[in-house]
C-alpha cells in the first residue's frame, strides 16, 4: 500500500513554487545591475545568514521541551544520526545547487525564456528515470502525469522553433543537475534536520558562487545596493524560504511527485508578468496551464491496491 504523505506537504511545495516563480521577476532585474555569479552568490548567503535566527528559535523550544521531558538512549542515538549525516548532506546539496543555479542563470543570457523554462522543466522527466536506478518506483499515475507536465510545459513555454544553442545546452546541463538536487534532498531530509541542512547548503552555495563572482565579474557595494531590493527577494524569499519548505516538503514524498508540484513554477512565473508586469496570456499558454495542474492533480492520486 502507498504511503498517504500529509497535504501540508504539497502545500509547502505548491508554496515554493509560487515564491520561485515570481523570483524571475526579480532575478531579471537584479541582473541589470550585477553579474550573475555575484547575483547568485549574494542572494544564497543572504538566504543563509536569514536562517540563522530560525535555527536559534528552534533549539530553544526544543530545550523547552526536553526539560519538560526525560530523554532516553534512543533519543540521543537518533540525534546523533542527524548530526552525522548533517554536513555531509548540505554539502552535497550546496553542490548541486551552485552549479544547477548558475548555469540556469548563465543559459537565459543566451536563449529565450520560453526555451529555458521548457528545458528546465525536463527534470520532471529525468527524476523518475534517475531515481529508477536509486530503486524508487513510480506508479501509472505519475509517468502519466510526467507526460501530461511536459505537454502542459510546451504549450507554456515554447512560442517559437525549437533548436538546440549554447545557452540550451546550458540549461539541458542545469535540468540535469536540479534533478540530481532533487534526488539529493530525497535522500538526505528524512536524515537530519531540514532548515539546518538548507542553512548550510546555501552557505556552500554562496562561497563556492564567489570564487568566480570575483575573478570574473569584481562585484561593487554600488551595484549590489543598488540591487537591494531583488536581492532581498531571491535571498530571504526564494532561497530562505522556499529552498527550506522544498527540504520540508520533500521528507517521505515520492520525489517524482515532488518535482511535478515544483515544476508549477513555470505556470507561476507567466501568471506574475501577466499581474506584475501587465503581459497578456494567450489562449495556447492558459491551456499549458490547465494540463499542468490537471498532471499535479493525477500525480496526487493514491495508487490502487490488489
Amino acid at each position: 500500500m502507498q504511503k498517504q504523505v500529509p497535504v501540508k506537504n504539497s502545500l509547502c511545495l505548491l508554496l515554493a513554487a509560487t515564491i520561485w516563480g515570481i523570483a524571475f521577476v526579480a532575478q531579471s532585474v537584479g541582473m541589470d545591475y550585477v553579474g550573475g555569479f555575484t547575483f547568485n552568490s549574494a542572494r544564497f548567503f543572504i538566504g543563509g545568514i536569514v536562517l540563522l535566527p530560525v535555527i536559534r528559535i528552534m533549539d530553544q523550544q526544543k530545550k523547552g521541551i526536553r526539560s519538560a521531558q526525560s530523554i532516553s538512549p534512543q533519543t540521543d542515538f537518533s540525534k546523533n544520526n542527524s548530526n552525522r549525516a548533517l554536513f555531509p548532506g548540505g554539502i552535497a546539496c550546496g553542490l548541486c545547487l551552485c552549479f544547477a543555479s548558475n548555469f540556469q542563470q548563465f543559459g537565459i543570457k543566451y536563449t529565450t525564456v520560453g526555451k529555458a523554462g521548457f528545458i528546465t522543466a525536463c527534470y520532471i522527466i529525468l527524476v523518475p528515470i534517475v531515481g529508477l536506478f536509486l530503486k524508487k518506483k513510480c506508479s501509472p499515475y505519475i509517468w502519466t502525469a510526467v507526460v501530461l507536465a511536459l505537454i502542459g510545459l510546451y504549450l507554456l513555454c515554447i512560442t517559437d522553433g525549437f533548436s538546440i544553442g549554447k545557452g540550451d545546452i546550458l540549461v539541458i546541463i542545469c535540468a540535469v543537475l536540479f534533478s540530481m538536487h532533487i534526488l539529493t534532498v530525497d535522500h538526505f531530509s528524512p536524515l537530519t534536520d531540514g532548515v539546518r541542512l538548507s542553512c548550510i547548503q546555501f552557505f556552500v552555495c554562496g562561497i563556492l558562487t564567489a570564487i568566480p563572482a570575483f575573478i570574473f565579474e569584481k562585484p561593487q557595494l554600488s551595484g549590489l545596493m543598488a540591487a537591494w531590493m531583488p536581492l532581498l527577494y531571491a535571498g530571504v524569499l526564494s532561497s530562505g524560504v522556499a529552498y527550506t519548505l522544498q527540504i520540508i516538503g520533500q521528507r517521505d514524498m515520492n520525489p517524482t511527485v515532488a518535482s511535478l508540484i515544483m515544476s508549477l513554477e513555470s505556470c507561476i512565473s507567466v501568471l506574475a508578468g501577466w499581474l506584475l508586469l501587465g503581459q497578456s496570456m494567450s489562449t495556447r499558454e492558459i491551456l499549458g496551464c490547465v494540463i499542468m495542474f490537471a498532471a499535479i492533480v493525477l500525480a496526487q492520486l493514491p495508487e490502487k491496491t490488489r
